[in-house]
């Protein structure tokens, strides 16, 4: 069954699945700035638009566009700034 998701006062929206390996959720973000925690391994993949990235203890910050994905270690946090509204795919584990 699905769950649907809501953070930073809805600008933030995401639907959680099982995946055919892990689980995952789809999502949209508004265009804003946001910190994200952790509590597994996870992989982004940005579905549509760009995500600027900053990762937990890095300096530089890292552009992701629609296709391409980055990874963020368990127990960790990552910064996101969103110039126009995207969306991405999210798998844990």
């Amino acid at each position: 069954m699905f769950k649907t998701n809501e953070y930073f006062d809805g600008k933030v929206k995401s639907i959680a699945f099982q995946g055919t390996e892990k689980p995952a959720t789809v999502g949209v973000m508004a265009a804003g700035d946001y910190v994200f925690n952790t509590a597994e391994k996870e992989k982004m993949t940005v579905v549509s638009g760009e995500m600027q990235i900053k990762l937990n203890g890095d300096t530089e910050v890292r552009s992701y566009q629609a296709g391409q994905s980055f990874e963020v270690a368990a127990n960790s946090a990552f910064d996101v700034s969103i110039a126009s509204d995207c969306a991405y795919l999210c798998e844990y584990g």
